[in-house]
């Protein structure tokens, strides 16, 4: 007997030997209607039960339905659908196609193509396309690429700048980019046609050359020339709010210029770009830890008050840039929630052009960040004149079998020639000979190679270059937003090590695995240099090694445990000494057994 498990509960069990009979009864009644088209069900033959569920969260995908080796949908379908007189829902409705979870997948044998079809297979793709997501579908000649590539592409589509949305100016969202002049891919699939893409990318000429070790592990090249016309160019927006709010007692928060008796006043020099109403006023540039809105606000407490007026013991409560950022003001929002609370929200934007660092990425997922801006004169050329404007290092296409990049510089260089778009869709049946008759007929070498002479020296190089033209995108991880560093700044009371984080100008730490490194090398007085932030110098009784007492008003030294004199100042990390502390707190008395280093 086979178990019947209906959402995860056991309903009733079937006899094995009928338990193909139950399945295919459970079918034909969800093609009819009869049972609910999410409806799945699964023989699980190695536990002996069958699964049926309903439950969400699952993705279904459609498959056309097969008997008897013959697809369900049929010439006067396909004609029906082209003429409007067929929906897909007909079809589902008709049982010609039905939806598919993951586990029911399993059991099924799915043909690619219809000439693949043979007795034994029950369904069919409508498209070998549709076996791939919507973004992977996006990628052009994505079956010459490995599936672990695949992966990585669509996942860089996802952070490609591109107009995120069209209403951009007016919208606020954090940590936003767009890209100045995004382009339609030259060589693109059906799918991006199909459906309403905002374009999130450019299409850019590509030399696949070393050049000078500044490309090499996934790094590349650009033309400085092609950025200063535009090229990869965008603008980062972020934006920065206050709240006026209301307190009990009457008192409220106020957004100003705050006044010099206020406390925690930053310098004059900080609260320049506010205008009268406390708001920077549109088009000011500010830089980081420079006030945006200011803002002051009443005490928390009475007793912060004292004997000195509400009006002087306000506190300083401004919005500035955050450090290491800087930016434009682009548009200033002033509006009301509903509690009668003034919101003031600035936007504030920030040219970001091309610079070593940022990262780029094909749609291959090629990706590698720019290692040189190289000048224009420096820049090899080919013999009709054209500069690149990214060189790729060709060691990164061999191991990664991204045959679909070579693919696509091949039919981009036809489609920039002709002015047509080439088309890209995966699984489509096409003939790259076809491709390279085009380019012979227009003059060029058939495998898309050309002569490139150096530069430099004007010579001729040896190898001939493979150049093309291939879809870009900028990917929204850039330096600018990435680069830290702090000689001293900000530490936590407790430890009082360096605080965390680049928001809040915290420090870089060294862990185990950096002293290891340090150790390595045998740098000692780097080593002990590095992890002193925090140290503080203890005195130690020589006799019970328990923490002495150093009083200065009577100049002595005394060990409070054991009465010794004898005490020796030792130099410890701060967090040691106040692990020791909370050790004792628990009532575990550790010892510091004291040795003489000169011994």
């Amino acid at each position: 007997m086979s178990d019947i498990f209906f959402n995860g509960k056991f309903v009733g069990e079937v006899e094995a030997a009928n338990t193909n009979s139950f399945i295919d009864q459970v079918k034909d009644k969800r093609r009819k209607g009869e049972f609910p088209a999410e409806l799945s069900i699964r023989n699980d033959k190695e536990k002996d039960l069958m699964l049926m569920t309903t439950e969400i969260g699952r993705a279904l995908r459609p498959l056309i339905v097969v008997k008897n080796g013959m697809s369900l949908l049929n010439k006067e379908h396909i004609q029906l659908l082209k003429e409007n007189k067929l929906t897909f829902k007909d079809l589902i409705k008709q049982g010609v196609i039905e939806y598919l979870d993951a586990a029911e997948e399993d059991n099924a044998l799915i043909a690619a193509k219809e000439e693949d079809l043979t007795p034994e297979h029950s369904h069919l793709e409508i498209a070998s396309i549709a076996m791939l997501g919507l973004i992977t579908a996006l990628i052009p000649f994505g079956n010459y690429d490995s599936s672990s590539r695949l992966n990585r592409g669509s996942k860089t589509q996802k952070q490609a700048l591109g107009l995120y949305s069209a209403a951009y100016p007016i919208r606020l969202d954090t940590d936003v980019s767009i890209l100045h002049y995004p382009q339609k891919p030259l060589v693109r699939s059906f799918i991006y046609d199909a459906v309403p893409f905002y374009p999130a990318g450019q299409n850019m000429v590509v030399a696949i050359m070393p050049f000078q070790g500044y490309n090499v592990e996934d790094a590349i090249i650009m033309n400085k020339a092609s950025i200063e016309r535009g090229l990869g160019r965008g603008t980062y927006f972020r934006p920065y709010n206050a709240t006026e709010l209301h307190y009990t007692g009457g008192l409220r928060d106020s957004i100003t210029i705050p006044e010099k008796d206020v406390s925690g006043y930053k310098t004059e020099e900080s609260y320049r770009h506010l205008e009268e109403d406390g708001i920077a006023y549109p088009e000011a540039r500010l830089s980081g830890g420079e006030v945006i809105i200011g803002k002051t606000s009443p005490p928390k407490f009475l007793s912060d008050m004292g004997e000195i007026s509400i009006a002087k013991a306000r506190k300083e409560n401004s919005a500035t840039i955050r450090q290491e950022e800087g930016g434009t003001v682009d548009t200033v929002f002033i509006t009301v929630d509903n509690e009668g609370n003034r919101i003031i929200r600035v936007k504030v934007r920030d040219q970001r052009i091309p610079e070593i660092g940022d990262k780029f990425s094909t749609p291959h997922g090629q990706k590698g960040v720019l290692g040189l801006v190289a000048s224009e004169n420096e820049m090899p050329f080919s013999s009709s004149g054209i500069r690149p404007d990214i060189m790729f290092n060709p060691h990164g296409i061999p191991s990664r079998m991204t045959v679909g990049y070579l693919l696509e510089l091949l039919a981009g260089k036809v489609a920039s020639l002709r002015g047509k778009v080439v088309d890209g869709t995966s699984f489509a049946k096409r003939n790259t000979e076809d491709l390279e008759k085009q380019l012979q007929e227009m003059g060029f070498r058939a495998d898309g190679k050309e002569t490139f002479y150096d530069g430099i020296t004007g010579k001729p190089l040896q190898a001939k270059i493979y150049v093309g033209n291939i879809y870009y995108l900028r990917l929204k991880y850039m330096v600018a937003n990435k680069i830290h560093a702090r000689g001293f700044g900000k530490v936590t009371l407790l430890t009082r090590q360096p605080v965390e984080g680049r928001n809040k100008g915290g420090a870089l730490r060294l862990g185990e695995m950096e002293k290891d490194a340090i150790v390595g090398h045998g740098a000692s007085l780097l080593l002990k240099e590095r992890y002193d932030s925090d140290s503080v110098v203890v005195h130690i009784c020589e006799k019970c090694g328990s923490f002495a007492v150093i009083d200065k008003i009577r100049n002595r030294e005394l060990c409070s445990l054991c009465g010794n004199t004898k005490v020796e100042p030792i130099e410890v990390s701060y967090a040691f000494k106040l692990f020791m502390e909370e050790l004792m707190s628990m009532h575990i008395f550790p010892h510091l057994i004291l040795k003489n280093k000169y011994e």
